[in-house]
């Protein structure tokens, strides 16, 4: 597997939003700021960054194009890559007609079929294991769960697409802010530098002026790591219900110009406080982003209906 490049320096396009502060920290070779996550790790002696990427992270197959095998078919890069390796594991126990007890293809095979690594695979079944969907026989392999009631009542609030926006933006502040007070404690150093990686993929990406989509699912990506590296069970079985809102919210946001930049310096705050194992600090930035987050869309909603464009 090919080792991933580092970003080339990115200057912000003219006219391309606010990218002040967190921006100026992403520029390659120049040292970052005080308070920028990056400079925070490396005061913590932690300045190395994690093995290559997955092959899939751009939504590409891994070198050599391994085939998909029946019942799979290629994950898009629309949203964070365990989730979709998820769904496609709850695909195939779908699509083959498994039932509770059958054993799954192990990690090493379920890699080549999705062609994405093994950190990749054992994160989605740890997401599958948390909401009851598999269980894992150490020593044996991976089976088919028994259906509960609780899951069910999970998936179907997952997919559940008539909640208000007040409402998602209410949950969010429910669940997040407490999963960042819990992993600025819970958190491992390893667990913090992966955080500052997908911060700074992020940061790179809105400096680039990419896509929204494609902000959306970097932006979403970050918040379910801070919610995964929580370590509290009930927020991973929360897990694809968390990510539903967070699609939904931000489709209303990361369009507006300038917000992208904005959010990159909310963000910041809450990996600098996270870096710093201050718990207030991390529930009280989350707090901040999640509350201007929420005005930012409600400003939009209001613009798109007084021009007659009910949004």
């Amino acid at each position: 597997m090919s080792q991933r490049a580092d970003p080339a320096p990115v200057t912000p396009a003219a006219g391309g939003g606010d990218a002040s502060g967190a921006g100026a920290a992403a520029q390659a070779g120049a040292p970052p700021p005080a308070g920028h996550p990056r400079a925070a790790v490396r005061r913590a002696g932690a300045g190395h960054s994690p093995a290559a990427g997955d092959p899939a992270a751009a939504g590409t197959p891994s070198a050599g194009g391994t085939a998909m095998g029946v019942g799979w078919r290629w994950i898009g890069a629309d949203s964070p890559l365990f989730l979709r390796v998820a769904d496609q594991i709850e695909r195939y126990i779908e699509g083959n007609g498994m039932s509770s007890g059958d054993r799954l293809p192990g990690e090493r095979e379920l890699c080549e079929l999705l062609g994405v690594s093994r950190a990749s695979v054992r994160e989605a079944l740890r997401s599958l294991q948390a909401r009851g969907v598999i269980g894992v026989r150490h020593g044996k392999g991976v089976f088919v769960a028994a259906p509960g009631g609780d899951d069910l009542a999970v998936r179907r609030f997952a997919r559940l697409r008539e909640v208000g926006l007040d409402e998602l933006f209410a949950m969010r502040e429910v669940l997040e802010v407490p999963a960042a007070g819990w992993a600025a404690i819970a958190a491992s150093d390893e667990q913090l530098q992966q955080l500052v990686v997908t911060f700074e993929r992020l940061e790179q990406a809105v400096l680039a002026g990419r896509p929204p989509a494609e902000l959306q699912a970097m932006d979403a990506r970050l918040h379910l790591q801070i919610a995964e590296f929580a370590s509290n069970r009930f927020l991973a079985m929360t897990q694809s219900v968390l990510h539903e809102m967070l699609e939904r919210s931000m489709e209303t946001t990361l369009a507006i110009a300038g917000r992208p930049a904005r959010s990159v310096r909310e963000h910041s705050d809450i990996i600098a406080a996270l870096l710093a194992r201050d718990p207030a600090r991390a529930k009280a930035a989350a707090r901040r982003h999640i509350h201007s987050a929420r005005r930012a869309a409600f400003r939009r909603l209001a613009t798109e209906q007084a021009a007659g464009h009910p949004g």
